[in-house]
């Protein structure tokens, strides 16, 4: 009885220390961390640069006020298709119409100028010194004739000495007046010479600040010079427009073109032909496609950014995309057909190695695995995913980046989720 007690109570002692060193074991053994992890997959992938941009029409009609006026009417309405010599808008013209009649009188001021000119100075002018050349050539013609008479006969004695003298100093006179009279008309004709090209210039000004005033009269009418879309009318009555503010746009809504500044890091893949699409905040449920036509050879400075403009052609068959709109910008710069593809968060960088963390040895859901280290060459990226170009293969599963740092060899307890396709 004595020994079948001490047994049980051995038995009991036993079984309370297995339990004591199982409890022991258990609290000093290290749990084994959860991590989340995904498959290698194959899907296609596209790489875009997403940017801003604004549409422009291509090779608009602008028009531009060419004299400060009022807008007194305006008979055409913003987005409508406009004809050829379709009325527009009406300006103030009657101070250019008061400055035109002015300008018109100089005009035939300076054209008698010129004439008078020409003809070698004023017609009075002219008059009088050819009257006082006629009265002195004579007068000069009949003292020399008188002169070589009287000389005669005072060789024969027949005239004093004093009457030849007298005759010789009305001759000087005579002569020195001619003289005068020949100077003056000189000094008319180089006068004239000068005022021929004095009156061409204000000739030549008139007629130039003339036509400038009647093509200033002539926009106070204003029509559409080119059939095409007003998509621009920035003025109303009552404006008061100062020369070179802009008036009116219009063109072809049915091919545009968006300028897209695109951030200088990101130019490198983009090239002419690469498909483009657009998106419009006005317009959420509409898109537009177009391509790149023309890429930047240089960069430029855009509020705090440096941007290339590269130049993109849009189709706008419906024509609701408007000119200066401000869009969403998507290049497709380059695509891969089922290409192998991990997502953004797996990829890790070492100065220039890009590795993985690869779920390894035995199976998933429950069990415990090892990670193990893989340097990756990389392809293409999109937002949100990388094409693997060498070290995993489909199927594969990498590791998430979470709550536990990641290391190579380090045992883990893999949760693996759904890789999301896109792009």
């Amino acid at each position: 009885m004595i020994k079948r007690q001490l047994r049980r109570l051995l038995l009991a002692a036993a079984a309370v220390a297995v339990l004591v060193c199982v409890l022991v074991w258990i609290g000093r053994r290290t749990p084994v961390p959860g991590v989340g992890a995904v498959r290698v997959v194959r899907q296609d992938l596209t790489e875009v640069v997403n940017t801003n941009g604004r549409v422009e029409a291509i090779d608009p009609t602008v028009i531009r006020a060419e004299l400060n006026a009022f807008v007194t009417q305006v008979g055409a309405t913003e987005g409508k298709q406009v004809h050829r010599g379709d009325f527009l808008l009406r300006l103030d013209t009657s101070e250019a119409e008061a400055q035109l009649a002015r300008n018109r009188q100089t005009l035939l001021d300076a054209q008698d100028a010129l004439r008078a000119a020409r003809a070698g100075g004023p017609a009075d002018e002219r008059a009088q010194l050819e009257a006082d050349q006629r009265k002195s050539d004579a007068e000069v013609e009949r003292l020399r004739t008188q002169q070589a008479a009287l000389e005669r006969l005072a060789a024969r004695q027949a005239a004093t000495p004093d009457e030849v003298s007298a005759n010789r100093l009305s001759l000087t006179q005579a002569e020195a007046t001619a003289k005068q009279i020949a100077a003056r008309k000189e000094d008319l004709a180089r006068r004239a010479r000068l005022a021929v090209e004095t009156s061409q210039l204000q000739v030549d000004r008139a007629n130039a600040e003339i036509a400038s005033l009647e093509k200033m009269v002539r926009q106070g009418n204003l029509t559409a010079p080119a059939e095409g879309t007003l998509y621009l009318l920035p003025v109303h009555v009552g404006d008061y427009v100062h020369t070179g503010d802009l008036l009116a746009e219009i063109g072809s809504l049915a091919h545009l073109r968006v300028r897209a500044f695109v951030d200088e890091p990101e130019l490198g893949p983009v090239a002419q032909g690469q498909q483009v699409l657009i998106s419009w905040d006005a317009l959420p449920n509409q898109s537009w496609e177009g391509r790149t036509e023309q890429v930047p050879k240089t960069v430029v400075p855009r509020n705090t950014r440096t941007v290339g403009e590269v130049l993109c052609s849009v189709e706008n068959a419906s024509q609701n995309l408007l000119p200066n709109a401000n869009v969403s910008v998507k290049i497709v710069v380059r695509q891969s057909k089922n290409a192998l593809v991990v997502p953004r968060g797996a990829i890790r960088d070492e100065g220039n190695h890009r590795y993985v963390y690869v779920v390894e040895e035995g199976g998933l859901g429950g069990t415990t695995q090892l990670l193990h280290r893989r340097e990756v060459r990389l392809g293409i990226s999109s937002a949100t995913s990388y094409e693997v170009l060498d070290g995993v293969r489909e199927g594969d599963a990498v590791a998430l980046p979470g709550d536990v740092d990641l290391a190579d060899g380090i045992k883990v307890r893999a949760v693996v989720q759904r890789l999301s396709v896109g792009s």
